[in-house]
C-alpha cells in the first residue's frame, strides 16, 4: 500500500466519522452538538474586537484548499 492511498484512506475515514458524529448528534434528545452549532460557537469567539473565531476558520479554509486544490 502506498503512502497516497493510506493519506486517502485516512481522510475518508475520518470523514466517515463526521458523519456518523453529525448522525448521532441529529438523534433526539442528543447532547452531542451538530457540526453548525460547533461552527457557530466557534465563528462567536472574540479577543476584545478581534473575532479570532472567524479568522481561525478562514485560515483552516484557507489551508484546507491549499492543500487540496492547490497541486
Amino acid at each position: 500500500m502506498t503512502l497516497r492511498a493510506l493519506a486517502i484512506g485516512g481522510f475518508v475515514l475520518a470523514g466517515l466519522l463526521l458523519m456518523a458524529v453529525e448522525a448521532a448528534a441529529r438523534r433526539e434528545g442528543s447532547r452531542v452538538p451538530t457540526f453548525g452549532d460547533l461552527c457557530a460557537y466557534v465563528m462567536r469567539y472574540q479577543v476584545g474586537r478581534v473575532p479570532v473565531g472567524r479568522i481561525g476558520l478562514l485560515g483552516f479554509w484557507w489551508w484546507l484548499g491549499w492543500h487540496f486544490f492547490a497541486r
